[in-house]
Formats: C-alpha cells, sequence, structure tokens
C-alpha cells in the first residue's frame, strides 16, 4: 500500500467531528471513502466527497461486503466522563464492534483489510515520566479507558488470528467543528455572549494538543503506509501547553480581553494529573507524520468556525 495509489477506505463514526475532518482528507488524497454511521442519512458536509454511505449499528452487524483496502475505526462512545455512569455500556458496545468487524474478515472471503482501529492517550498512567511512549505504564482509570484497553487487546488477539490491525492512540485533539464539553468550544460559547465573567474548570493543568487535521493525517498514513513496523502508535505533539494559555488565547483572538476568568469547583475533575505529553517519535519514524498546524492557528480557525 501507498497513499498515492488509489485505495478504498471504511470509516466508522464517520458523521462525527473527527470522522468529518478525517473524510475530507481522505478525499483530498484520491482515497475513496465508504462511509458508516447510525445516523439515518450522511452528513451534509461531506456527503459529496463519499461513494457509499452505511447506516449501520456496527454493535449487530459489519454492513461492508465489498472489497476495502482499510478500515479506520473511529466509531464507540468516546467521553471519559459519562464512563462512569455507563460502565458497562463502554465495555460491551466499544468491544461488540470489534468483534463485529473482526469476526466478518475472519469467516467471509473477503481479501482482508488493514484496521487501524483507534485508542486513546488517556489510557495511560499520569504517574510515571512523561514524554509517555508506547510501552509507558497504563492507567485503567476510568470505565473509558478500560474499554479502550480490552480493544486494543483485542487487536493483538484478532492480530494472532491473521488480520492486520494497528492501534492509534491520539492524545487530545482540538479543531474547527468540535461539539462542547470540551475546553476549546465550551470556551468559546462562552466567551461569545455579553458576560463580563465565565467560569471554566482547571486551566492549571497542561496537556498535549493536537490539531485534529494533523490527526487525521496520522490516521490516513497509517492507512496507507505499506510497511509498518509496529503495531502501536501514538499521535501526539511531543509537547504540552497550559490550558491557562489557551484560554487567554482565545481572549485575545475573540477581543475579549476584559473578560474575568473564574474557576468553577464543580467543574474541576478529582486528582486531575497537572502534566501529560507524549511521543510520537514512532509514528515520525514509521510514516513521516509531524505536526504541521500551529496552536496558534488551531485556535484561529476554532473560532472562526464558530462564530
Amino acid at each position: 500500500m501507498s497513499s498515492e495509489s488509489h485505495h478504498t477506505v471504511a470509516v466508522t463514526g464517520i458523521n462525527g467531528f473527527v470522522g468529518k475532518h478525517l473524510t475530507r482528507e481522505l478525499a483530498d488524497n484520491h482515497i475513496r471513502v465508504i462511509g458508516i454511521g447510525q445516523e439515518p442519512e450522511l452528513n451534509d458536509e461531506i456527503a459529496e466527497l463519499v461513494d457509499q454511505y452505511y447506516c449501520a449499528d456496527l454493535t449487530n452487524e459489519w454492513p461492508v461486503k465489498s472489497k476495502l483496502d482499510a478500515i479506520i475505526h473511529l466509531a464507540g462512545l468516546a467521553a471519559v466522563g459519562p464512563s462512569f455512569d455507563r460502565p458497562q455500556d463502554y465495555i460491551n458496545l466499544n468491544s461488540a464492534m470489534v468483534t463485529n468487524m473482526a469476526e466478518y474478515y475472519l469467516r467471509s472471503g473477503v481479501v482482508k483489510p488493514r484496521f487501524v482501529v483507534v485508542s486513546s492517550g488517556a489510557i495511560y498512567s499520569a504517574d510515571q515520566p512523561m514524554a509517555l511512549a508506547e510501552d509507558s505504564k497504563l492507567g485503567l482509570d476510568s470505565p473509558y479507558a478500560v474499554s479502550k484497553v480490552l480493544v486494543e487487546n483485542m487487536c493483538g488477539y484478532y492480530r494472532k488470528r491473521g488480520l492486520d490491525t494497528v492501534v492509534a492512540r491520539p492524545f487530545n485533539h482540538i479543531g474547527p467543528g468540535q461539539l462542547g464539553g470540551f475546553l476549546v468550544p465550551d470556551v468559546i460559547s462562552k466567551l461569545g455572549g455579553s458576560d463580563t465573567s465565565i467560569d471554566v474548570g482547571n486551566i492549571s493543568t497542561r496537556r498535549d494538543y493536537t490539531d485534529v487535521r494533523d490527526v487525521v493525517r496520522a490516521y490516513r498514513l497509517l492507512a496507507t503506509t505499506e510497511h509498518l513496523g509496529h503495531t502501536t502508535y501514538n499521535v501526539c505533539t511531543g509537547k504540552s501547553v497550559l490550558g491557562e494559555d489557551i484560554v487567554k488565547a482565545l481572549k485575545v483572538l475573540m477581543n475579549k480581553d476584559g473578560v474575568a476568568i473564574e474557576v468553577d469547583e464543580s467543574l474541576v475533575r478529582p486528582n486531575d494529573p497537572l502534566d501529560i505529553y507524549g511521543s510520537s517519535e514512532r509514528l515520525r519514524e514509521d510514516t513521516g507524520w509531524g505536526p504541521k498546524i500551529s496552536l496558534n492557528q488551531t485556535l484561529k480557525d476554532c473560532v472562526d468556525a464558530a462564530l
């Protein structure tokens, strides 16, 4: 495989924040896109870029019977916070999707694609030296993390059964179109009002933020690079940014310098690690990937998309 040939790639969870950016990335590189989602219709923003769309519940079946070069699996329950209230749902649903995909290709005579299964940098323990590499200690600090480790272990099992499974572990990603519930869209939304002060969570922590458009380029490369030297890859910038600095930058971009920032203790997670960042050296060496979009450009694009 190479990124220059005409591939056909299926994207699960195609209607989501990352799925829409991934669709554009694949189409821009002349890759045929097959979309899978739970919504009855494909999102209008990407409809003209997708060759075929399947509305399907992947916890019941794998719908695509035609030949694929790769599957990039984004679908699943993805937020850490709600997983504490729905632990079994996260474990059941996230694992069932992988089972149904993999078992179809084990049992059918169809040529087996490469599976790029998206896990998370949130599975690492924060209580260890930074930068976090792929062999760093795992944390299992939430049902979400438990479900992702289970999915990774399933990839290992199916790899032994002969499937080409690759795990991507993205750290925090941000970009235009991200929905609420995350720092950047939440702050933009609050600054967009007329209040003289806004409430935020803990902005004294540092995190490794990658532009979603750089993240999906990594997924494309993992799906199309013919020979990969490893089976697990971090997707991250390798440096952390203070939450307070992101809020300050958004205030400047939105001409809201006079708005006061107040910490709402109810929004602060207990035992929130002070500093987390990863190493993407393995990804860089095996695919040539590297982040291209500056944080300030990302924030500007987020503001422009939201207003």
